[in-house]
This record gives structure tokens, C-alpha cells and sequence, in this order.
């Protein structure tokens, strides 16, 4: 662990699931909280990745991290991966609904299909996962629910309306889960990155017109790394947060 950056004392210990924790966000999101003594269970449908993050991540930490390989527009799949993973470490304290697809896309491309194949991966398993580890927050009288969003939506970026449709929507997702679970003691964010310099994002989509775009709206002139989003996370799993919820924190150099 970095000594320069806060070690959370409430997080060793702590039963954490991320989903899409194989690579990007969701691989440094998995080794902070790995970095802090949690337990750690991710799911992703990319085996090789999974596998590989694991393999790296063995004895880092008091406990390896446990991957687990899992398809999450398949519901009946995301819920037997939470079961395996609360029957390994315990009742899940911490859930970072990190997954999503931000593939680019015309308005005349979509197609019911495609809208209803978009929101599944953006959007919809967030609220099956939350659904899944509610009763395990409550049976704890607290816990975490960290819902990834973007600011995608909120500055008018075109050309991915589903994706930018389903971010907004995370917003009304974790306010109306904020108001149903904060009686139990559950609080439920939005975690709203900029963008992210993730190794997806400088292949595909970053060149020298993009950059020059992130220089001319970004405050900051420092490019957000993934790390940036995951400390962010790690406060918001912790007992440091604890009377922060229904909020969006947003992390984007102050693009938005």
C-alpha cells in the first residue's frame, strides 16, 4: 500500500464483491481493497483476465482474492456468483457495481435487441447484485452499495445513447435504493468517473483530438487513472463515509 494515500482501518476484514473486476477500474478497484486487508471476491466474464488478476494478486495481501467467473446480464448466474462468493468469505458487507460496456453506437444503429442487450450491461444487473447482497447488509446492520455511473451523460456526450441512457439512470437507481435500505443502515452512492486513462480506453479511443478535448475540459490538467476512482471507492466502502449516502462523488479532474 502506498503510504502516501489513507489506509482504512474498518475495510480489514471487510467481505467485498466487484463486479467487472478483471481489468480497467474494476482490476484496481479489487487490488486497493485487497491492498487494505478485505476479502475480496470479483466477477467478470473474461476467465483469462480473472485468472490472471488472481494469480497476480496471491499473497499480496492477508487474502487472496477470489475470482470468479460469471457472465452478469445472466441474472440467475450473477446470483449463484454472489452465493459462492458469500459462501467463501462470509456475509457481503461492501458491493461495488463496478461492470459495464461503453461501446460506441449510432441512434440508427439501435434495435430493441441492442437497446435491451445495452441496458443489461449497464444497468440492470446493478440492481440484481444490490438485490442479492441486501439481505447480507441488513443481517450485518450496515453495509455499502457503490454504484458506478459517468459523467458521460451529464456533459452531453453523443454517439453511445444507450450507454449514456443507462449511466443516467444509475443516479435514480441509488437515490431510490438510498431511501429503501438507509432504515437498515445500508448506504448506496453513485461513483461518477471522468475519464479514465484504462488500457481499453488509450486503445480504442484516445488519440490526439481526444486529448486535446480532455485538456480543454478537465480543470486538472493531470489524466484520471484508474487508481484515482478506486481510492474514491475505498472511502466510500469505509466507516469514514458512514453518513454519506443517496450522493454522486464524482472523480473527473472537473470536467463536468
Amino acid at each position: 500500500m502506498n503510504p502516501a494515500y489513507a489506509q482504512y482501518p474498518s475495510l480489514a476484514h471487510r467481505v467485498v464483491l466487484v463486479t467487472g473486476g478483471a481489468s480497467g477500474i474494476g482490476a484496481s478497484i479489487v487490488e486497493h481493497f485487497c491492498a487494505q486487508g478485505a476479502r475480496v471476491a470479483f466477477l467478470d466474464i473474461d476467465q483469462e483476465a480473472g485468472k490472471a488478476l488472481a494469480a497476480t494478486l496471491a499473497g499480496r495481501a492477508p487474502r487472496d482474492p477470489l475470482f470468479i467467473a460469471c457472465d452478469l446480464c445472466d441474472i440467475e448466474a450473477l446470483q449463484a456468483g454472489i452465493a459462492r462468493a458469500r459462501a467463501h468469505f462470509g456475509p457481503i458487507g461492501v458491493l461495488v457495481n463496478n461492470a459495464a460496456n461503453d461501446y460506441r453506437h449510432g441512434m440508427e444503429t439501435v434495435s430493441a435487441a441492442s437497446w435491451d442487450a445495452g441496458m443489461a450491461v449497464n444497468l440492470r444487473h446493478q440492481f440484481f447484485a444490490a438485490q442479492a447482497v441486501a439481505p447480507d447488509m441488513r443481517a450485518l446492520h450496515g453495509g455499502s452499495i457503490i454504484n458506478l455511473g459517468s459523467i458521460s451523460w451529464m456533459i452531453k456526450q453523443g454517439g453511445m445513447p444507450v450507454y449514456t441512457t443507462a449511466k443516467s439512470a444509475i443516479q435514480g437507481l441509488t437515490r431510490s435504493l438510498a431511501r429503501d435500505l438507509g432504515p437498515y443502515g445500508i448506504r448506496v452512492n453513485t461513483l461518477v468517473p471522468g475519464w479514465v486513462m484504462t488500457d481499453k480506453q488509450l486503445r480504442m479511443w484516445v488519440d490526439e483530438t481526444s486529448s486535446r478535448q480532455i485538456d480543454e475540459n478537465q480543470c486538472l490538467p493531470t489524466r484520471l487513472e484508474s487508481a484515482d476512482i478506486a481510492r474514491m471507492a475505498l472511502f466510500l466502502a469505509a466507516d469514514d463515509s458512514r453518513m454519506c449516502t443517496a450522493q454522486d462523488f464524482i472523480v473527473d479532474g472537473g470536467w463536468s
